[in-house]
């Protein structure tokens, strides 16, 4: 067992060049060096070693890989005794270190998808299917030599990728396991991806282990990702990562994008240390990996308010591991793609210098739609701002945001300190209103279901509701996707409640889509109005007197209004007084 991050030292310390030279007539060429491809026998230079990538290519074979791959495929070494001779070359021990013996039972499965990946790139290249696939590349302004050394590759329609494994000799059972045929109704195999450009996904070992595809023509889901497998853990790995890792150490920032073409874009213009999540939001364990790479992470999303809730949601998780967070601003109806295309790597790299903390992102455009001008404007920009400030796991950013937010909205720093940490906040004569909290939740629930009636409900509940006011987690990821209308990048556990919501549908007609709209946003707001009631009631044992009578007031008036929005509120409320059993 040979440590990761000595595999790591050990590929950024070799010398690609040099070791390749040994069997390649190698010649600068701008930035990469050209020569006669080893494995075919060519004799004109379309075999590329690509030093700032760490990786080789033939233009003409179609080989590829970093120097442990050339030791494997020149040399016919194992990957642990390619490893073993390129850290002897660069000088470095590897410590020995205990472990299983014997073969790895994965490797079947990464070598059905390696041999896939290779598939697919032939047939970017060569296949006439595959036209519109290169004229769609044309379009976004990628060539067919960059999509090459990218990995890119097309899937056809048809079985010829059934036929063209068995004949390597990939067994039924491997191609299923490794995610890229799937099974019908009638037990027999089809191909997973079908009339798809398809963009391969490495592991940390630079190693292909799953494929993105992007639908060319009219058809859902969009892209098309692999599935789980014993290799594959889409929350556990970020698209480019493999290369843009390296990059992010000398940047000591990366920059977080949303999907596969604008890494690519980007990569393209010559930025190093670029990524992206893989077709859904950022996950913990993608943070916890960036925070192993790099100290700072630029968000650089859509500034749509799709792009935004993505946004806010990744710089959370990212907050959370101690990460800095910065937010970059496109321009109105640019992407990182449109933006580069039209200006170069010039035009982000200003975009990218004036990106600013992610809390202050928020405030701004809370302070733009006017949120601080009012009192209940500026309570709801606090529970907007609140989960942020959770987030900050660093002690000294969560102390920076709470005075920053503290001045902003015109609240005591030890009022908000409470509220961010409840836990610090003394017991109060208030007990919290019985387990009513499932009646919202089935008010979230009766929202979605408008949602997914259509417009002009779908908008009605987008902007009456913040996602934020969805406690359910898998409810909101519902919401958030059918407010993108991307229910097809739902993971596995919100897509089983897409599901049931859908079979259910709105009860057979029973309540029409406004019926439900009304009572659900009633319910909610009345949910928003008891925990404000909540809050003052903690607040009046640490008030003055006059502070006191002030917040009664307060609560008076809050009171009345939940009432007002759910009467079953007031029937709770004296129950309560009464000491009703329960309450």
């Amino acid at each position: 067992m040979i440590p990761d991050d000595v595999i790591e030292q050990v590929r950024e310390s070799a010398d690609l060049i040099g070791i390749i030279g040994e069997f390649v007539e190698l010649k600068r060429t701008g930035s990469d060096y050209r020569g006669p491809c080893p494995f075919h026998g060519g004799t004109h230079r379309n075999f590329a070693v690509i030093p700032k990538k760490g990786m080789f290519y033939c233009f003409v074979c179609h080989e590829a890989g970093d120097v442990f791959t050339f030791f494997m495929k020149k040399l016919g070494m194992d990957y642990p005794t390619a490893v073993r001779e390129a850290a002897r070359r660069a000088g470095i021990t590897i410590p020995e270190r205990a472990g299983p013996t014997g073969p790895d039972p994965r490797e079947p499965l990464y070598q059905a998808v390696a041999s896939a990946a290779d598939w697919f790139g032939r047939q970017l290249h060569e296949s006439p299917e595959a036209d519109g696939a290169r004229q769609y590349l044309g379009s976004r302004d990628v060539t067919l030599e960059q999509a090459q050394v990218q990995g890119l590759g097309y899937a056809p329609r048809g079985s010829a990728f059934l036929d063209a494994m068995k004949g390597l000799g990939l067994r039924e059972d491997v191609l299923l396991q490794a995610g890229v045929t799937v099974k019908r109704e009638d037990g027999t195999l089809a191909p997973r991806f079908r009339g798809r450009l398809l963009f391969p996904i490495h592991d940390l070992r630079s190693r292909v282990v799953a494929f993105s595809g992007r639908i060319l023509g009219a058809g859902e889901p969009k892209y098309l990702n692999s599935p789980e497998t014993p290799i594959f853990h889409k929350g556990q790995l970020l698209y480019n990562l493999h290369l843009a890792k390296h990059g992010m150490r000398k940047a000591e920032r990366a920059i977080l994008v949303e999907g596969q073409f604008d890494v690519l874009r980007l990569t393209l213009a010559g930025f190093e240390d670029v990524v992206a999540p893989l077709g859904t939001g950022l996950s913990d364990d993608q943070a916890a990996l960036l925070q192993r790479h790099t100290p700072h992470v630029i968000l650089l999303y859509d500034s749509d308010d799709a792009g935004l809730r993505a946004t806010f949601r990744a710089g959370d998780a990212l907050l959370r591991h101690k990460l800095r967070v910065s937010v970059a601003t496109l321009p109105d109806g640019e992407d990182p793609d449109t933006l580069v295309r039209k200006g170069g790597a010039a035009a982000l790299e200003g975009v990218l210098k004036h990106a600013i903390d992610v809390l202050e992102r928020k405030i701004q455009i809370l302070e733009r739609k006017g949120f601080f001008g009012t009192l209940p404007g500026r309570r709801r920009a606090l529970d907007r701002l609140l989960p942020t400030i959770r987030a900050a796991a660093d002690p000294i950013t969560r102390d920076l945001y709470m005075s920053r937010v503290a001045e902003v909205a015109g609240v005591r720093k030890d009022v908000l300190e409470r509220e961010v940490d409840p836990k610090q906040q003394p017991t109060a004569p208030y007990r919290p209103l019985p387990p009513v909290t499932a009646l919202p939740s089935s008010a979230e629930k009766s929202l979605l279901l408008v949602m997914m009636a259509g417009e002009p409900w779908r908008s009605k509940v987008v902007e009456a509701i913040d996602p934020d006011e969805i406690e359910f987690p898998a409810y909101r990821a519902v919401f958030e996707a059918l407010a993108d209308d991307a229910p097809d990048r739902l993971d596995e556990t919100a897509a089983r409640a897409y599901e049931g919501l859908q079979a259910e549908g709105l009860g057979g007609g029973q309540s029409t889509p406004d019926a439900l709209f009304e009572q659900a946003v009633n319910w909610l707001e009345a949910r928003r109005l008891d925990r404000a009631i909540e809050r003052i009631n903690r607040e009046i044992p640490l008030a003055t007197e006059d502070e006191k009578a002030r917040l009664a007031n307060e609560k008076k008036r809050l009171a009345a209004e939940r009432n007002a929005k759910r009467p079953t509120y007031g029937i709770i409320e004296t129950a309560r007084r009464k000491g009703a059993p329960g309450t």
